[in-house]
Parts: C-alpha cells; structure tokens; sequence
C-alpha cells in the first residue's frame, strides 16, 4: 500500500532505503560543481544524472561524480533541462504500461543562469520532484511569483514536494551559532540594531559584474540581487523569522530604503595612460593597472597553479590542458581568450550575450551598482496574547543596515555588529564576540571551519536538503514538517527576501523610502503574475 508521501510524488519512485536517493544537477559550471561535490562528500545521496548544453562541462562533472571511467548509461546525461523532461515524461509514460524502465531521480539542483530558472522550475514542477534552485530564485519579481504561483497550495504552503533556495549563509557553523546566541540564547538581549557587510572583493567584482555575466542589469539583474540576495536574506532571518519551536508570525519589517550607484567601473575613472585602448593585453597602462586582466587570471591565478576557479568560467578547457599539454599551453589558451574583443561595429547582441573577461574595466558594458546601502527599520509588534512582558520578545523595533562594497581585501567574507539591550555582539566568517553590559566581560566563540564553500554553507545545505527528502521518502515526517525542521525556511520566507530586494531598488531608483507592508500587498499578495 503506498504511503501518504509516495501518492504526493506520483510517478517518482520513492528511493530512500533502497541504494540512496539519486539527485540530478541541471547546470555544470561552478555552482553545479559546487553542489555535487558536496552530494557526494557529506551526504548518502548520489548525483545521478547531469543535464548541460556545453558537452565538455557535462562531461567534466560527469566523470568526477557519476559514471567515473565508464559510459553514461540511460537517464544519466541530458543536453539540457527540456531533453530530460522530455525523457523522464517518456519513462514515466512507458512505466505506466507496465514496462520495466531505468530509475529515474528523486531531486534536482537547478544551478543554471540565474533568468532561467522560473521557466525550469515551473515546467519541472508536474514532476513532483524536490526542487533546490541555486540563488537568487529568478532575477525579476514577476518570475519569483510565478514559482510562488506553481508551487504553494491554497494555504500558501507546499503540499506536493520540499523546495529550496541556495542561501547558504543559513548553513555554515557560523551562522547557525550566530543565530543561536542573537534569537534563542538572546545573549544581548533585544536586538536593536545591526550593520551587516559584504565585501564582494576588488578582483571578484570586476571578474562577475564587470567584466562577466552579471555586469549588466538590463540582461541579468540589479547587483543587490544576484550578489547580495544572500545577505537580504541573512538578515531577515535573524530579525524576522520566528525562532525554532515558536509559533509566532515572522516579525514583518515597516519601511526599506536604499542608496547605491556605480561609483567606479566607468570611463570617467579611466588613467590617461590607457588612452583609447579596450583590452587589457593591447593596453599601454597595463603594467601600472590594478585590474590588468594579464595580472589577475595568468599571474594571479594561472602561474601559481590554479587552473580552477575563476580561470575554468574563462574557458573550462584551461584547466585539462594544464594537465595534458602543459603549462605554456595552458597560457596560450588563457592570453587567446584574455585577447578577445568586440567595438563599435560588434553588434549589441553579441556584447550582451558572453562575459569579455579581457576587456577594460573602464570600457566595459556594466552598469550595476558597485556600493549599496539598504536600510531596513521594524516597529513594535507585540504578540496579541501572552504573558504582558514576553508579547513584544523579539517583536520590538529595530533597524538593519546593510552595505555592499566592491572594493575590499576581504572576498564575501561578511562581518557585522548586533546591538542589543544587554550587550553587543562582533562577527565575521570566523569568529564570533560577545560582550555583556552587565559583566563588561566577552567571551568569543571560534565556530568548526568545515571545507567547501561559504564557510561550510554548500555542505550544510546540501545535507539539510538531502535529510529533508530522506524524511519525506521514509515517511518519517510529512512535507511541511520537513520543510521546517531541516531546510528550516518556508516558500513564503523565501517569497519576502527575493521580494524585499526587489523593494530596495525601487526605493533606490526613486530615491524614496517604501512602505514594506503596503509594498508587499501590492506588489505580491495582489499581483497576477504572467505564467509561460
């Protein structure tokens, strides 16, 4: 007899038990990779299959985590999303004739460009699989409520499988200690305030929003949501979202306003020097400039042994030619591409649709903000029943503050002040420092450093997601429970932090504070968003 959670999944054979749950990765550059390393290392899950469009990265990631040394059997290697989905309908439908057909997967990690995945996920969702779409969810509010549309029931909730986003700043040690000590220890007691920064890092901004593919927001989005969705969302999580075994609303914010430009990565910063030139290798101040593309990716990178990240976005061949060819071939390969170009007679089209990581960073095409500040602000919201002096815990008015900053030493490596009632607290990625009013004593905390990326965020959601499928599949514990317990967000809070960033830039554009909740009525509970 199936269980209340096999008849939710249809036709996805339920797995867990029986040789681990199989996971398929859309998308195989950096963040697939990142994902199914992750998959393998600290989970009992396996990458299953892999969809891609680009035959050398499909390949790449298919060898490292799925067929090794063999051949991809059936249902392991697709050209993209569209080519499974019409494969897995086809199984399913041969299945359903009671024809003996291959496995087929249990979840997916999306982890393609950032404007494809509503139109993934909203044609995977009849599927009925677990869904974990990279950050940020889509990179327009319409297509962030078109996923809300697919995916909740009428109650706003899930009822057909788990879903989650890649905010991985809820997952490292750190943060999850941080949240511990500020909601649930409440170690400073009320919170009143906090300035949270990241600093994305001179180099790391100039490889991916200036020269790379998130440079320009007409094609992608604003920087604040394809950088800093993560951080909007940090802080909403600490100030907003109820703490474990707590049945309260989130506390909502009021208002959000917000400042921010493109400060420096423009022509009017250009060096004299450079005179008109706009690659890199063709420029006379190359030698004197910080952001020669020649420094950062063949020195920088490439001559010390790095053939990886950011040098494998350049060109994914790089890295095997290091090892097959050697070194000078590797060089050349990496100077031919450093060395590509486009002018006044390139047409738009094919400017906008590549990353130029040769070009001048004073000549390129971008035009997304490199400093942002967004400042969000609570009222008091007490509680409507309780005990008088515990209805306004947690609930009581408070400010964030939040900056993003191209040009740091630190590579997104946040930090932060909280100030509470009682004390304050001092983080970054690796510590944390709680100082008490009442003692004028600190006590600092050194949190597990695990490997992987964001502080051991990768692996932590990777795992959480993974265990939150494992308990649907075993019947253990329903899908909303799950959701909760493990993944430890709903569809709605995921809603609000895309929803709030969209927000901070209409605040920015119009240089004007919003009005969150009317905002939020507006523009999200009332808004008919257009389906494909």
């Amino acid at each position: 007899m199936k269980t209340q959670n096999a008849v939710a999944n249809g036709n996805r054979e339920p797995n867990a038990g029986h040789g681990g749950l199989r996971l398929l990765i859309i998308g195989a550059g950096a963040r697939g990779n990142a994902y199914a390393r992750a998959i393998s290392e600290s989970t009992n899950a396996c990458v299953y299959a892999v969809a891609d469009p680009i035959r050398s990265k499909r390949e790449a990631l298919g060898r490292k985590y799925i067929w090794k040394d063999d051949d991809p059997v059936t249902g392991q290697s697709f050209d993209d999303w569209r080519d499974y989905l019409a494969y897995e309908q086809s199984r399913r439908k041969r299945k359903s004739t009671g024809e003996l057909v291959e496995p087929g997967v249990d979840g997916v990690f999306i982890c393609t460009l950032d404007e494809t995945h509503a139109e993934i996920i909203v044609k995977l969702t009849p599927l009925n699989l677990h869904i974990m779409s990279e950050k940020p969810l889509a990179s327009t509010l319409n297509d962030c409520l078109k996923i809300y549309k697919v995916l909740k029931s009428p109650n706003g909730e899930l009822s057909r499988a788990l879903f989650s986003v890649g905010h991985v700043l809820h997952y490292s040690p750190h943060n999850i200690l941080l949240r511990k000590l500020l909601v649930e220890d409440r170690v400073i007691g009320e919170i009143l305030s906090i300035e949270h920064t990241e600093p994305v890092g001179w180099w790391h901004f100039s490889h991916s929003y200036v020269r790379g593919n998130w440079r320009k927001e007409s094609k992608t989005a604003p920087s604040l949501l394809t950088k800093s969705c993560h951080d909007i969302d940090f802080l909403l999580w600490l100030l907003c979202t109820p703490s474990p075994g707590t049945d309260g609303p989130p506390h909502q914010p009021t208002h959000v306003g917000s400042t921010g430009s493109l400060k420096y990565f423009k022509r009017s910063r250009k060096p004299d020097l450079a005179g008109d030139a706009t690659n890199c290798l063709a420029c006379p101040a190359e030698r004197k400039c910080t952001y020669s593309a020649k420094k950062i990716y063949e020195e920088k990178f490439l001559a010390s042994g790095n053939a990886g990240w950011p040098i494998h976005i350049i060109d994914p061949e790089i890295e095997d030619l290091v090892e097959t060819k050697g070194m000078q071939w590797a060089t050349e390969r990496l100077r031919n591409r450093l060395a590509e170009n486009y002018d006044e007679n390139t047409p738009n089209e094919e400017v906008e649709r590549r990353p130029w990581f040769g070009r001048c960073v004073y000549e390129s095409d971008n035009d997304v903000c490199d400093d942002q500040i967004v400042t969000m602000t609570w009222d008091d919201d007490p509680l409507p029943h309780g005990l008088s002096d515990k209805r306004l815990e947690g609930r009581g008015a408070k400010t964030a503050v939040f900056h993003m900053i191209a040009q740091t030493e630190k590579q997104c490596e946040r930090r932060g002040r909280v100030y509470g009632s009682k004390g304050e607290i001092e983080y970054d990625g690796k510590m944390i420092r709680v100082y008490d009013f009442a003692t004028s004593k600190a006590e600092v905390y050194y949190p597990h450093q695990p490997g992987g990326g964001h502080g051991g965020g990768d692996d932590g959601l990777t795992r959480h997601f993974v265990n939150a499928m494992e308990a649907v599949e075993q019947d253990s514990m329903p899908i909303g429970d799950a959701q909760t317990v493990y993944i430890g967000c709903t569809l709605e809070d995921v809603i609000r932090s895309h929803a709030m960033v969209f927000a901070a830039e209409e605040a920015r554009r119009k240089k004007s504070v919003i009005d969150w909740q009317g905002w939020w009525q507006e523009n999200v509970i009332m808004a008919k968003p257009t389906l494909p």
